[in-house]
């Protein structure tokens, strides 16, 4: 089956990037100077990634946030006008069906939901809409990621104002003479803004951020090792249908409203949970001796499985292997020695709070 091309497609090739197929779309795994350079320029400057591939989802009419708390634990009247909430499709058992972003912006409850499950995700939704709901798919939309110390500099020359604008906000701007939506958000624990656009001006614009000084173009393999340093989870990895938020350590992502009316998909499940605990908690790992460990690998603590990784490899920040797992609650405390175990040969791994890698957003 043909992978979809973002409408960057032919940017990429141009820049050098090499291609490769992932969740059904043809997309750069990184440029010419490579994933640890890229990864780098990131955290010292800026990177720009295209997330195209990710879905845009609007909802509009007066059901629109009903139909979300039906399927999340958002209390979605809690999103003020401008502001971007992260969220979690959730199943009737409290596991995460798919983790997305929820922005109001103009009257309309704007998503966001990653391109690997974006067939489920609009499948699910479809499903529950009812006559006071209209769901617009917005294909016609591309998204450029612009992260990174430097990247509010950057958004300045092109024409963006960010006067009060601080994390999970949203608003209209112009930039270099596209009108563009934008939110100050992102998957690598830096400051920086994802800006969605028409599709067919995303390589004029995309052009114009890459020709700054301090824009360093940006592909999957180093956009998977800043998220891992930072923290943040992947769908299939850290989050899938039989984990809930609370082993993910994702609390913050179930509203006081909600909890409190127990009245989301797997509420009793979750907060069970949220009170007496859960028997595996998401935690850090720091491989010794230089080897990474990678996702499927068992941790061992005197020979008994503890726990598995759900994501590994090497950290440019760190200069060191780094890794993400799930393990026994009462091993998750920073500094407990285990070993993960992959085909009987053991790597020492020493369990470290997240992020390994200090969040830098730009809050109130």
């Amino acid at each position: 089956m043909e992978s979809s091309r973002t409408p960057l497609h032919d940017f990429h090739l141009a820049h050098g990037a090499r291609m490769v197929p992932f969740a059904g779309w043809d997309m750069p795994v990184q440029y010419a100077d490579g994933i640890r350079a890229e990864h780098l320029a990131t955290r010292a400057s800026t990177g720009l990634f295209d997330v195209s591939h990710m879905a845009q989802v609007w909802l509009t009419g007066p059901g629109a946030g009903a139909m979300l708390e039906r399927l999340t634990p958002t209390d979605t009247g809690a999103i003020a006008e401008g502001r971007v909430r992260y969220s979690l499709f959730l199943n009737d058992a409290g596991g995460v069906l798919d983790d997305l972003m929820i922005a109001r912006h103009n009257d309309i409850l704007q998503l966001v939901v990653n391109a690997g499950r974006a067939d489920h995700d609009i499948g699910l939704l479809r499903a529950s809409l009812d006559s006071s709901v209209t769901m617009d798919v917005r294909s016609d939309l591309a998204l450029l990621a612009l992260q990174g110390p430097a990247s509010p500099q950057v958004l300045a020359r092109l024409g963006g104002d960010l006067d009060g604008f601080t994390f999970m906000q949203i608003r209209n701007m112009t930039l270099a003479g596209t009108e563009c939506v934008v939110t100050r958000s992102g998957y690598t624990g830096e400051d920086g803004f994802e800006i969605s656009m028409p599709a067919s001006h995303a390589p004029d614009l995309a052009s114009a951020i890459a020709a700054d000084a301090d824009v360093t173009l940006a592909g999957l393999g180093a956009r998977d090792t800043l998220r891992l340093e930072a923290g943040l989870p992947l769908w299939g990895h850290e989050l899938d249908e039989s984990i809930t938020p609370i082993a993910a350590g994702l609390r913050f992502a179930l509203s006081k409203r909600r909890r409190e009316a127990g009245d989301f998909p797997g509420a009793a499940t979750i907060m069970a949970e949220w009170n007496n605990g859960t028997a595996r908690i998401l935690t850090g790992l720091l491989p010794q001796g230089g080897r990474p460990v990678r996702d499927g690998a068992e941790l061992a603590l005197d020979g008994k499985t503890v726990g598995a990784v759900t994501s590994g490899g090497f950290a440019p920040t760190l200069d060191a292997p780094a890794a993400l797992g799930f393990v026994d609650a009462g091993l998750a405390a920073p500094g407990t020695n285990l070993m993960a175990v992959v085909r009987g040969r053991e790597t020492p791994v020493v369990t470290a709070a997240l992020p390994l890698v200090p969040h830098r957003y730009v809050r109130n």
